[in-house]
C-alpha cells in the first residue's frame, strides 16, 4: 500500500477532485513503468513468520536496508514502517501482515524494471540472511492461520482492522494473508485513461487466472488456484473489484470521482494522528458533516490522495492507473506482470487490438469470469472458449506491442521475453498453482513444507 501523504490544501468543490486526477495526464514519451511486489518474509529454521519486533524482525530487516540504502525512514508514532528514496524514486512498504513490498521507481522499460526488482532481492538478502530470514514468492500465505500471522504497528492498519468484517467476510484475509504484483502505468488523456481502463478491467480475470499462485492455506489445498483472486471476491464490494461505470463509452474522470466520494473514508490524519472516518465518506466531509470529529473539520487535498489509496477496484485510478489483478509469484513474475500490461496498453496498435478483442464484453460477462477463474484458472471459460485460448491470442497482442517498442538492453534483445513464463502457462495449460499441487500430491509427499525452498527468493 502507498505511503500515507500530507497536504493541507484545502478541497473545496467537486472539480478540484477532477483536476486532481486529470493532472495525471502526460504524453507518451513521458510515460513510465512503475512496479510493486509483495514477499512473506519467514524464518528458514521452521518456517515461521517474523514478528515486528526482536533481534530477528520486520523491524531489523527495514533498519539494515536504511543503512545499506541511505533512504529515509517512514514512521508512525515513532515506529519504523518503512522506507523512501530521498527523491522519490521508490519506496519500501509494510502490509499488514509483514509483507515486504517494494514499490518501485517509475521506469522506461521491462530491462530496467528487473534489474532493479534484481537489486532489491540481492540488498534484501545480504540483510536477511544473517539474520535467517528469506522470502516467499506467492499470492498467499500457505502455511500459517490468521492468529498467527504478526501484526504491523501501522495506524491505518489498526482501522482497517477494526473495519473489514463489517463490510466483508474476507476482508482480514485480504490484508494479512496475501501478496501481489502490481503494475502503474500513465494515461494521455481522458480518452485514453478510459481505453486502458476499460481494457485493464475486461482482461485482469485473465491476469488473476495466468499468475494464479496460491492454492494453499492453513498448510494444505484450498480447492483454489488463486486464493487471493477469491478474497477479494468479498473483501470490502463497495470500494473493490469491477465498476460497472467504467464499462459506459463515456467513463471519465467526474464518473470515478462520483463514485469514491460516496465511498467511505478509511481515515484522516491531523498532526500526525489517525483519526477513524469509517462512518462517514468522503462527500460528507466536504459537506462538513464532520466538524465536531476531527481538527478544522473539513478535507484537504492530502486526504483526497489517500481516499484514493483506499479505493480497491481491480483498475485503480489515481494519477496513474494500477493493475491489481496477479498474485505474488517467483521472481520471472515480477518481470512478466509489468511486460504484460505495457504490451497491451503502451504500443496504439496492440491497445487497438486489445480494445477490439473485448469491445462488446459485457460487465456480466467479465464478472462471470472473475468469479469463476480462483477456482478453474485458465480452464475458466467466456463464450464457450477457454481462458487458456483466449490467453493465447492476447499474449500474442501483447508480445507485438513490446515488439513495436523495440526497447533493447545490452545485448540487442528485446522485451519480448519477459512473457515466457506467461507463454509456458498457456504451453503447459497448467497454472503455477496447479504445478504447486501436483507437487504437493508427488514429490512433496503432502507436505507443504517444500514450498519454503522452491519458491523462496
Amino acid at each position: 500500500m502507498a505511503r500515507d501523504t500530507t497536504d493541507s490544501r484545502p478541497v473545496e468543490t467537486v472539480d478540484e477532485l477532477i483536476a486532481y486526477l486529470a493532472k495525471g495526464e502526460k504524453p507518451d514519451s513521458d510515460w513510465r513503468i512503475g512496479t510493486e511486489h509483495e514477499k512473506f518474509p519467514f524464518f528458514t529454521d521452521g518456517h515461521a513468520p517474523v514478528p515486528y519486533e526482536g533481534e530477528r524482525s520486520i523491524r531489523t530487516l527495514l533498519e539494515g536496508m536504511q543503512r545499506m540504502l541511505g533512504w529515509e525512514p517512514i514512521l508512525d508514532e515513532g515506529r519504523i514502517i518503512g522506507l523512501v528514496e530521498p527523491t522519490g524514486q521508490g519506496a519500501i512498504s509494510l502490509e499488514p501482515g509483514g509483507q515486504f513490498e517494494l514499490s518501485g521507481a517509475p521506469l522506461e522499460t521491462i530491462h530496467q524494471t528487473c534489474r532493479e526488482s534484481n537489486a532489491h532481492l540481492a540488498q534484501l538478502r545480504e540483510i536477511a540472511e544473517p539474520l535467517g530470514i528469506r522470502f516467499l514468492g506467492l499470492g498467499g500465505s500457505p502455511k500459517w492461520t490468521l492468529a498467527q500471522t504478526p501484526r504491523m504497528p501501522k495506524s491505518r492498519y489498526d482501522i482497517m482492522t477494526r473495519y473489514m468484517p463489517k463490510v466483508g467476510s474476507q476482508g482480514l484475509d485480504m490484508m494479512y494473508r496475501t501478496c501481489t504484483i502490481q503494475v502503474n502505468l500513465d494515461f494521455a488523456s481522458e480518452t485514453d485513461m478510459r481505453r486502458k481502463m476499460q481494457v485493464g478491467l475486461k482482461l485482469q480475470p485473465l491476469a488473476t487466472a495466468l499468475f494464479a499462485n496460491s492454492p494453499f492455506t492453513d498448510g494444505k489445498p484450498n480447492g483454489l488456484q488463486s486464493w487471493r483472486g477469491e478474497i477479494w471476491r468479498d473483501t470490502d464490494n463497495q470500494r473493490s473489484g469491477l465498476l460497472p461505470i467504467c464499462f459506459s463509452d463515456s467513463f471519465g474522470y467526474a464518473d470515478y470521482v462520483e463514485w469514491a466520494l460516496d465511498v467511505p473514508m478509511y481515515f484522516s490524519i491531523r498532526e500526525g494522528r489517525y483519526h477513524d472516518l469509517t462512518r462517514w465518506t468522503f462527500r460528507q466531509f466536504m459537506e462538513g458533516e464532520l466538524r465536531n470529529e476531527i481538527p478544522d473539520g473539513l478535507p484537504n487535498m492530502g486526504d483526497w490522495t489517500n481516499h484514493l489509496s483506499t479505493l480497491f477496484p481491480d483498475v485503480r485510478l489515481k494519477r496513474f492507473l494500477e493493475m491489481r489483478g496477479a498474485d505474488g509469484g517467483p521472481w520471472r513474475r515480477i518481470c512478466a506482470l509489468p511486460a504484460f500490461w505495457v504490451g497491451l496498453l503502451y504500443d496504439a496498435e496492440a491497445l487497438d487490438a486489445a480494445e477490439t478483442l473485448t469491445r462488446d464484453w459485457t460487465f456480466e460477462e467479465v464478472q462471470a469470469m472473475r468469479d469463476a477463474v480462483p477456482a478453474q484458472g485458465i480452464g475458466a471459460t467466456h463464450r464457450g472458449q477457454s481462458l487458456r485460448e483466449i490467453a493465447r491470442e492476447v499474449l500474442a497482442i501483447s508480445k507485438a506491442g513490446l515488439a513495436s517498442r523495440a526497447r533493447l538492453n545490452g545485448d540487442g534483445y528485446d522485451e519480448t521475453h519477459f512473457l515466457g513464463t506467461l507463454e509456458e502457462v498457456v504451453a503447459r495449460n497448467s497454472t503455477s498453482a496447479e504445478e504447486m499441487l501436483t507437487a504437493f500430491n508427488t514429490r512433496w509427499g503432502g507436505s507443504i513444507e517444500p514450498v519454503f525452498l522452491e519458491y523462496a527468493y
